[in-house]
């Protein structure tokens, strides 16, 4: 009974984003006459994902759940294996619970709040696929489908940022955030590579486990690849500025992704291999330093926001880096009931932003404190968000941009001339689509006399024939 209750957890609402999908695909869901279809498919996947999760808790509670349910085998090569199993134990099922509890209050209030709003259907389609990602992130037993639950939740977080296509901000952003994750899930594969090699096995259970037998070195190296995904997941010191970027997107998904559920999701993860992190003083001593400055720049940035969303972020980012140091600390307790308490208190927050604001009709907000407002120098960096956007361009994003120029002069000075292909009739063609248009006869069509010209069937040929006689 228990598989087929875990199995429908992320089954209901995968099955709702497909449906919609698929409605949008073939024109049915368009416009405010199939908002009502929608949002039942949305509500009822959700409803069917808590109810199932709770009847995951009685079965626990009257003792007949394990910490660990196994499904079957997913992947298997040589000695190396990834089976489909999932975990039940307290920890998981608590956040299981905050995460399913949260995503439907948030479709249950994104129903009025994106009434007739362009975009609905895709808004719960993401929604939808979203909750599906959330749930596997959380129950997953191993690292291979918790990576995988990881990217679909950071792909539908893309998505929802860049929701209101009309603005600008918005993409910029969304590609922003995305290309900053890349940088955890760099260390999230070395982790799960580090994890096979060493280990035999992804496994929650078999990397915890065998976190004993390693060395001081190994271990520090792997429990840094998890740390490093967890700093990027949850927006800490020095990846932090993605988060106030994020804001672009809807309020209920603001709400959920960046108040609720995604954000903590790097706090979870470390919770999730706490043996692994004890048998390394130096990266638990970095996770407190990595908490206390995500607190202190999340507190002293806050306090020169001047609208409500923004102010709420920082607060949450400075309270995620409060976690963390609970978790370098040692505290793994606290840090567990401090993410529970904090995801309900800050997705509250969130949703009632939009009637907050409301209420105020224009009026202005509270001025900066007179003790930051004094010292010019603190409030200064404060303002300028310590200038880590600054520091991430010199350091990433331009060195990656003179490289892709340099590897772009290399594709054409070098590759183009040795594979003998003929200059691109388009300069934006890559030499893939070059050598292709080789070997379909384009060269032949390029190579014709300038004045043949393919006729195009149709009225465009017609038209073309007709302005060429004149």
């Amino acid at each position: 009974m228990s598989d087929w209750l875990i199995a429908l957890i992320p089954a209901l609402p995968l099955a709702a984003a497909l449906w919609i999908g698929l409605a949008i695909l073939f024109g049915q869901a368009d416009g405010e006459a199939y908002e009502r279809h929608t949002r039942r498919i949305a509500l009822s996947a959700g409803t069917g994902s808590l109810a199932a999760t709770l009847a995951l808790i009685a079965a626990r509670l009257a003792g007949a759940l394990p910490d660990q349910v196994m499904l079957g085998v997913w992947l298997s090569s040589g000695r190396y294996q990834v089976n489909l199993n999932f975990i039940t134990d307290p920890p998981a099922l608590a956040l299981l619970a905050v995460t399913t509890l949260g995503c439907l209050l948030v479709t249950r209030f994104a129903v009025n709040y994106m009434h007739r709003e362009t975009g609905f259907h895709r808004f719960f389609m993401i929604l939808s696929l979203f909750t599906a990602a959330m749930v596997v992130l959380v129950m997953s037993g191993n690292a291979v489908l918790t990576f995988i639950g990881w990217e679909v939740a950071g792909f539908c977080s893309y998505l929802l940022i860049s929701f209101f296509q009309d603005r600008p901000a918005a993409a910029s952003n969304a590609t922003r955030v995305f290309i900053t994750n890349r940088a955890g899930d760099a260390g999230f594969l070395l982790g799960i590579a580090l994890s096979f090699h060493w280990l035999g096995g992804a496994d929650w259970i078999t990397i915890n486990a065998g976190a004993t037998g390693l060395s001081s070195e190994q271990a520090a190296v792997l429990a840094g690849c998890f740390l490093l995904a967890a700093v990027a997941k949850s927006a800490q010191v020095p990846l932090a500025p993605w988060l106030a970027r994020a804001m672009e997107g809807p309020t209920p998904s603001s709400a959920l992704f960046y108040g609720m559920v995604m954000v903590h999701a790097g706090v979870y993860l470390i919770l999730r291999l706490q043996p692994l992190f004890e048998q390394s003083p130096t990266i638990m001593v970095i996770m407190a330093i990595i908490g206390a400055a995500t607190a202190l720049y999340g507190f002293l940035a806050g306090l020169t926001q001047t609208d409500i969303k923004s102010s709420l972020i920082f607060s949450t980012s400075g309270q995620v880096g409060l976690m963390f140091l609970a978790c370098g600390l040692g505290f793994w307790r606290l840090a567990l009931i401090y993410l529970c308490c904090h995801a309900i208190f800050r997705g509250y927050q969130f949703l009632s932003a939009p009637s907050i604001l409301r209420q105020l009709g224009g009026e202005r907000t509270r001025p900066v404190s007179n003790a930051l407002a004094q010292r010019s120098g603190i409030y200064t960096a404060a303002l300028q968000r310590f200038w880590l956007d600054d520091m991430a361009d010199r350091i990433v994003v331009r060195p990656v941009q003179r490289l892709a120029s340099r590897l772009s002069r290399f594709d054409t000075r070098i590759v183009d001339r040795a594979t003998g292909l003929p200059a691109p009739a388009v300069n934006a063609l890559s030499s893939v689509a070059q050598w292709e248009e080789h070997h379909l006869g384009v060269r032949q069509m390029l190579e014709r006399a300038p004045g043949a010209i393919d006729q195009e069937p149709g009225l465009a040929g017609r038209a073309t024939d007709t302005k060429l006689r004149s």
